[in-house]
């Protein structure tokens, strides 16, 4: 079953941003991930959630995608986006 990482994101640096998506794509590929969406323009059709920036990625399991989200290939870029953004994060079992 896949695992979904779903992360609403405010940039607050787009210059540090940049660097950051640089060392999470990487990552992302290292533990077999992809994006699915990243940043694409979003448009509310019910409710009142409007996504700065929506990024979802795939992975094989929830495992492998809590793996990456802890892994030392992402911590770099986690600390990066720590200071350059603010994110809401959570995985969910896919199909």
């Amino acid at each position: 079953m896949a695992g979904l990482i779903i992360v609403d994101i405010e940039v607050t640096d787009p210059v540090a941003y940049e660097e950051y998506k640089r060392l999470a794509s990487a990552a992302i590929a290292a533990h077999g991930g992809r994006y699915l969406v990243r940043g694409g323009k979003t448009e509310v059709l019910d409710g009142e959630w409007t996504p700065k920036r929506l990024v979802v990625l795939e992975f094989d399991s929830v495992e492998k995608a809590k793996a990456w989200r802890d892994s030392p290939e992402y911590a770099e870029a986690k600390k990066i986006r720590e200071t350059c953004a603010r994110a809401n994060m959570i995985v969910v079992e896919g199909l």
